[in-house]
């Protein structure tokens, strides 16, 4: 059997935050760092209020274009008011992969102990693209990234990833 090669996927980033400008944007800026460092493109990084109808509105572009395959959301996870990202994505997923918020709050007790019970990271597919949302501190975003969705997009990855899910990627 011959060796996998890196199979390039476009991930859109959206940054949900009241606060957050491009400049104070560590957790975008990380994210768009690590996938591009890892050999995928950016198709589109964004930074969003936290407006239930704003999210769904660009996520659900997102999700009707073939030529974005992932979609990562930070912010707007915790239990505030105003964080609304699980509210917002939820309804437009096909199906929920209940292991991703499982796995991050397990790898974040490792860290951050007990605290962990306060995040809803979550993922899920829609249209064939996979939507993972992560809270937004920049500490979630590596462990989100570094920890589950980097090695779940990397084709080379065994013995499964996403990316072998994604058939109009492989057919190229």
């Amino acid at each position: 059997m011959s060796e996998r090669k890196l199979v390039p996927v476009n991930i859109a980033v959206m940054t949900v935050s009241d606060s957050r400008t491009e400049e104070n944007d560590t957790s975008g800026k990380v994210l768009v760092e690590r996938l591009t460092e890892a050999g995928h493109q950016c198709a589109e990084k964004i930074i969003v209020i936290d407006d239930i109808y704003k999210i769904r509105e660009v996520i659900s572009r997102w999700i009707a274009d073939d030529r974005v395959n992932i979609i990562i959301t930070t912010g707007g996870t915790g239990l505030t008011g105003r964080d609304i990202t699980p509210e917002a994505v939820r309804p437009l997923l096909d199906k929920e992969i209940e292991g991703v918020g499982e796995l991050f709050r397990w790898l974040s007790y490792q860290d951050i102990k007990t605290s962990t019970v306060a995040s809803r990271a979550l993922g899920g597919t829609a249209n064939g693209t996979f939507v993972f949302c992560l809270p937004g501190s920049t500490g979630a975003c590596r462990t989100g990234w570094d920890e589950i969705i980097g090695p779940q997009v990397d084709y080379r990855n065994g013995p499964c990833n996403m990316v072998e899910l994604m058939p109009r990627l492989l057919e190229k």
